[in-house]
């Protein structure tokens, strides 16, 4: 993943005007049209879509590739959309630069939002990436049929 000039000037500088904000957008077959929400004060457009504000805060994952997510319950637009699907929707996120919000810096990661759960404050939830761990190990079976050289 490669970043721009700017973003790492800004990133390893000791002070720095540029603000970074995170880009959160909630997909799934039963919803009417993706939820897109950006950690700011006020909506953004970035790539020909508006991001609506609203406070939300991403742990860093754990060991098992899990991490949380809680989101500012203001609008109960997003309760009612949780609420109508069955299945985990995929969250996408995405870093991008205040100044520049039509370049991607970092991510987006794709994730799938279970154990979802809220109150009248905040709606929080579990991200998980796709788990590696299930695959079969080793990849291949070593048998006399595929690898000759080894019997």
């Amino acid at each position: 993943m490669t970043v721009s000039a700017t973003f790492k000037a800004a990133a390893y500088a000791q002070q720095t005007s540029e603000v970074f904000l995170k880009l959160l957008t909630i997909e799934h077959d039963d919803l009417a049209s993706p939820i897109r929400v950006v950690d700011n004060t006020e909506n953004i457009e970035s790539n020909g879509e508006t991001y609506l504000a609203a406070g939300f805060d991403v742990k860093l994952p754990d060991d098992d590739g899990r991490t949380t997510l809680s989101v500012c319950n203001v609008d109960r637009v997003m309760v009612q959309a949780i609420r109508s699907i069955d299945s985990s929707p995929t969250i996408s996120l995405s870093v991008i630069m205040a100044s520049d919000p039509d370049t991607i810096e970092v991510g987006p990661f794709v994730m799938q939002l279970v154990d979802v759960g809220y109150d009248a404050f905040t709606i929080s939830g579990t991200l998980s990436f796709d788990d590696f761990l299930i695959e079969p190990y080793p990849g291949d079976t070593f048998s006399p049929g595929q690898f000759k050289g080894l019997f």
